[in-house]
């Protein structure tokens, strides 16, 4: 009972941050709606949760049914996980941005996934070690704990991957939740396709700072860390107990 009135609170906060971030308020001040950072990251970030989670639960659920479990278990959801929100959430949803090219998409999507993902796992990872540890029904798909524990991961996730989309939207190198009008909107004055914003995604400016390598090393160093303390937090529970 206590997990289902969790589950129902966490898909409330989602939908409420679906309305912050990115939903129209009225038919076209959509530009003007998602101007501030916080809100551009917040559909960013949102973004993200939501392609890389569906290839995580995808990953978690085959783990399960396939017996695996550690680090093994941790490889298959972040491959899955980076696939479908690279190739689909990103590059194929977000082509219009790099001119309707896939594989322009692919390639201009590549790093910003990878931080963002990097990240995203830092915090869901030790976060469902820990609940796993504590509910033993939840490496079970089949039952509501199972899904309550994969939840609450990818909200820690957001959570630790929100001041990484941060950095990734000022610096340009990841939309905002840009905004794409058809033709016969912008024939009709109506805000062209895609903001001032959203429209330098990728496009150069300034170098970022810190340098993009330097962010690279510090997610896959975050990673690690997650790892680590999910793979400790596995060590303690199967350690048996003393007399």
């Amino acid at each position: 009972m206590e997990i289902c009135a969790a589950d129902r609170l966490y898909r409330r906060d989602w939908r409420i941050s679906y309305v912050l971030g990115c939903r129209e308020p009225l038919p076209g001040p959509h530009e003007r709606y998602v101007a501030a950072r916080w809100r551009q990251t917040l559909g960013s970030t949102m973004h993200c949760v939501a392609g890389d989670g569906v290839g995580i639960l995808a990953g978690a659920v085959l783990s399960s049914v396939f017996g695996l479990a550690g680090l093994t278990e941790v490889v298959i959801e972040y491959v899955l996980g980076f696939a479908f929100g690279w190739t689909i959430f990103q590059a194929l949803f977000m082509r219009d941005m790099a001119g309707g090219s896939y594989g322009r998409a692919l390639r201009s999507t590549f790093v910003s996934e990878l931080l963002s993902m990097n990240l995203l796992m830092a915090g869901m990872v030790p976060t469902v070690m820990a609940l796993k540890s504590r509910i033993p029904a939840a490496a079970d798909p089949m039952t509501p704990s199972f899904w309550f524990v994969m939840s609450m991961g990818l909200l820690v996730g957001f959570i630790i991957a929100y001041p990484m989309n941060w950095w990734l939207v000022a610096h340009h190198l990841k939309h905002g939740m840009m905004t794409v009008r058809p033709a016969t909107a912008v024939a009709h004055g109506a805000h062209g396709g895609m903001d001032a914003p959203h429209a330098a995604h990728n496009m150069g400016g300034a170098a970022p700072w810190p340098p993009v390598p330097v962010m690279v090393l510090l997610s896959f160093l975050a990673l690690a860390a997650g790892v680590a303390i999910a793979l400790l937090l596995r060590q303690s529970q199967n350690r048996p107990a003393r007399c």
